[in-house]
């Protein structure tokens, strides 16, 4: 029998990618699962393929979170997973050409926007919840023109551990999943064309020890493994999912 089963699953930004794929898995497990994301179409469409619950919500607005905790808490009453992936790398470059729309565009959605799903949902957790915050591992690696989204995702870091702690009386376990070069839209969004995009990849792939790129199935799997039984012993950790990268 699956532990799955009879469970409610939140995924944040579940229409594409590692989203995507732990909805997926999750709906596989016969969890109940809500996805959300900006686009109405797109979250519709990847809901009719998966078998998900689509809301139309934009993780940088508290009104739209506040919107879906109305419709999650009436709907469905407590919460058993919750897996904060929504997020976006933004513009590259350097700091002295940053703008504060540059900066608002991904502290709203990577950083205050995951705090306030974490602090808005809280109440509707059930003792002995998961929440997965899905962070990278450029929290730590500090590489030179990507400095707001670096930062967005070490502010992640830091609530998770803060969040393991203060709900660990209600055994409730909060934990960071931190993705190397993984294939996913992202890249595409940024508005590459094919031949950089190749470039990247083959420079990448040759820096990785196990060259290879992570698949989005990889960090699913993981997100998966933290919201199971197998590890009720588990919280306030950062496990790192890179093919040896930051070795």
């Amino acid at each position: 029998m699956s532990t799955f089963k009879n469970k409610v699953a939140i995924v944040t930004g579940g229409n594409s990618g590692i989203g995507y794929a732990t909805a997926k898995e999750l709906i596989a497990k016969e969890a109940t699962v809500i996805i959300t994301g900006r686009r109405k179409e797109a979250i519709e469409k990847a809901a009719a393929e998966l078998g998900a619950i689509p809301f139309v919500a934009d993780q940088a607005s508290l009104k739209d979170t506040d919107a879906f905790y109305e419709e999650v808490s009436q709907k469905y009453g407590k919460v058993d997973i919750l897996f904060i992936n929504a997020g976006i790398v933004g513009n590259m470059g350097p700091i002295e050409g940053k703008t504060e729309a540059d900066f608002d565009n991904v502290m709203n959605i990577n950083f205050k926007g995951a705090y306030f799903t974490l602090s808005k949902f809280i109440p509707l957790l059930n003792d002995g919840a998961s929440v997965v915050i899905l962070s990278s591992i450029v929290a730590s690696t500090y590489k030179a023109n990507s400095s707001v989204y670096q930062a967005s995702k070490a502010a992640l870091n830091s609530i998770a551990k803060t969040a393991a702690a203060e709900l660990a009386p209600r055994k409730i376990r909060v934990n960071i999943v931190s993705p190397g070069p993984t294939k996913t839209e992202v890249m595409t969004k940024m508005g590459l064309d094919d031949a950089t995009l190749q470039h990247i990849h083959e420079h990448l792939v040759d820096s990785i020890p196990l060259k290879k790129m992570g698949a989005a199935e990889d960090v699913a799997k993981l997100v998966i493994y933290l919201s199971d039984e197998a590890a009720t012993f588990v919280t306030g950790s950062e496990i790192i999912v890179d093919g040896g990268l930051t070795l």
